[in-house]
């Protein structure tokens, strides 16, 4: 079982349960204790994930507007350092990160070369880390088009050779990103011409959030041809738009931004909105919300919006964000990506951790928190490192050391503890079933209240 928090215990609630339906049928006393231990336990909140602390890794492999193709695995040398990364994750008590299949160097005209994430399992397998793997993180094959047919059935064609690959290499249980923060990728690569297609038009925007809504269905369907059981993490930032105080005529566009344009890809997977594409809420399956600072933002006709300042009074605190992905979907829910920066990471986390505690008191179904990225990343635009990892990336020649930011770390191994969860992996992390009621007594316990000073 896991090494857990000091005074930590865990009974193996389902090892209980089959012997209290086993020894039930005695008489006397053995059936009061036993039918006792077993009603505590059915009570219980089994989890999906082995940690509620997960990690990942930067993995886009866009086309950048001025620099070609680019490739983060290879840039922060996640390639390079896969043992020694998965190593650290280990060693913090994480058994569940982000990592990315490279669709557009796996797929060269639907001939497959997975050699690229040989690594990484390898890391994985020794380290015992389970992966949530990204399909597509902004990167596609240079010979498609996405506004086309044949973007569908590659990417499902893809998915399902990708789901062999794996499956074959790793254990379960598994699971999946079909395609990272559609809403996301519509705007950089439909509107703002920052990532290949280069489009800079809303209209092209909606086309292709339903273009990669229709390859992301594809996706789950032809990766349940291979597991039927895999679990999807559809990913997107949660945000919230309001209008420039002097513009009242902008609050209906801004308000659309946070009520509809925020929800409308998980709605179409979910089936809510263009039924006749397939989406279900067993195709959404798991809600990943993204939450930076900026994420909220003060409305612009042309670009990207205006992040607010931390101590604008229209922010709304995260608890307030989640609840209304909670409302609209009632399915279970990770904050997929969270970080702070620089000096602010502790705080950034500790308020992540304190809003999503008032978020599961208000019976929230959270089952994790993404601390995004393990190691450091470059600005996309200007290359500077954003010191948003666990670790910072220090050149040494021409390798990149982590080093893990100590405060951080502090404070995740003090929420760690005050959570009851695992600070540490055993040789064998998924023995036991993984149990959540501890972070749901700890919600109570703490009773922490949404507030606006969350980041």
């Amino acid at each position: 079982m896991h090494k857990q928090a000091p005074g930590a215990k865990d009974l193996g609630y389902k090892k209980i349960y089959a012997a209290g339906k086993r020894l039930a049928a005695g008489a006397g006393w053995h059936r009061v204790y036993i039918n006792c231990l077993t009603n505590k336990y059915m009570a219980r909140h089994p989890g999906i994930f082995p940690t509620f602390f997960l990690s990942g890794f930067e993995c886009s492999t866009f086309v950048w507007k001025d620099q070609g193709r680019r490739n983060l695995v290879a840039e922060t040398q996640h390639d390079h350092y896969a043992d020694a990364d998965y190593e650290l994750l280990r060693s913090l008590g994480m058994a569940v990160s982000r990592e990315g299949i490279p669709w557009p160097m796996v797929d060269k005209a639907g001939a497959y070369d997975f050699s690229a994430i040989d690594p990484m399992i390898a890391a994985m397998e020794k380290h015992c880390i389970l992966p949530i793997w990204d399909m597509c993180h902004y990167g596609y094959p240079d010979d498609l088009d996405p506004f086309s047919e044949t973007f569908i059935t590659r990417f499902a064609a893809y998915c399902r050779e990708a789901a062999r690959y794996v499956s074959s290499r790793l254990r379960g249980p598994y699971y999946f990103t079909p395609i990272n923060e559609i809403t996301f990728f519509a705007f950089i690569g439909g509107e703002w011409g920052w990532v290949a297609p280069f489009r800079k038009t809303k209209e092209d925007r909606f086309q292709l959030r339903i273009q990669l809504c229709k390859a992301a269905i594809a996706g789950v369907n032809a990766i349940r041809e291979v597991i039927p059981d895999a679990r999807m993490v559809h990913m997107d930032p949660l945000v919230q738009v309001v209008a420039p105080r002097d513009r009242p005529d902008l609050e209906a566009a801004a308000r659309h931004e946070t009520e509809v344009d925020t929800f409308l890809a998980w709605d179409i997977l979910y089936g809510r909105e263009h039924p006749e594409l397939g989406g279900a809420p067993e195709v959404l399956d798991i809600v990943g919300v993204n939450n930076y600072s900026f994420g909220q933002m003060e409305y612009r006709e042309q670009g990207p919006h205006q992040a607010l300042s931390p101590d604008d009074d229209r922010i709304k605190s995260l608890c307030d964000l989640l609840k209304c992905a909670w409302e609209r979907y009632r399915r279970p829910m990770i904050i997929s990506e969270t970080s702070g920066m620089e000096e602010g990471r502790e705080d950034w986390l500790r308020d992540v951790v304190e809003e999503s505690l008032a978020a599961v008191d208000m019976g929230m179904d959270l089952h994790g928190i993404c601390l995004f990225p393990a190691v450091d990343m470059p600005d996309w635009h200007n290359g500077k490192w954003l010191h948003n990892g666990i670790c910072d990336l220090v050149p040494q020649g021409k390798d990149l050391r982590r080093v893990p930011y100590a405060p951080f770390v502090a404070e995740l191994r003090r929420w760690q503890k005050e959570l009851n969860r695992v600070t540490e992996l055993d040789e064998n992390p998924f023995s036991d079933p993984v149990e959540l009621q501890d972070v749901i007594d700890a919600a109570k316990r703490l009773n922490k209240q949404p507030d606006q000073n969350w980041h």
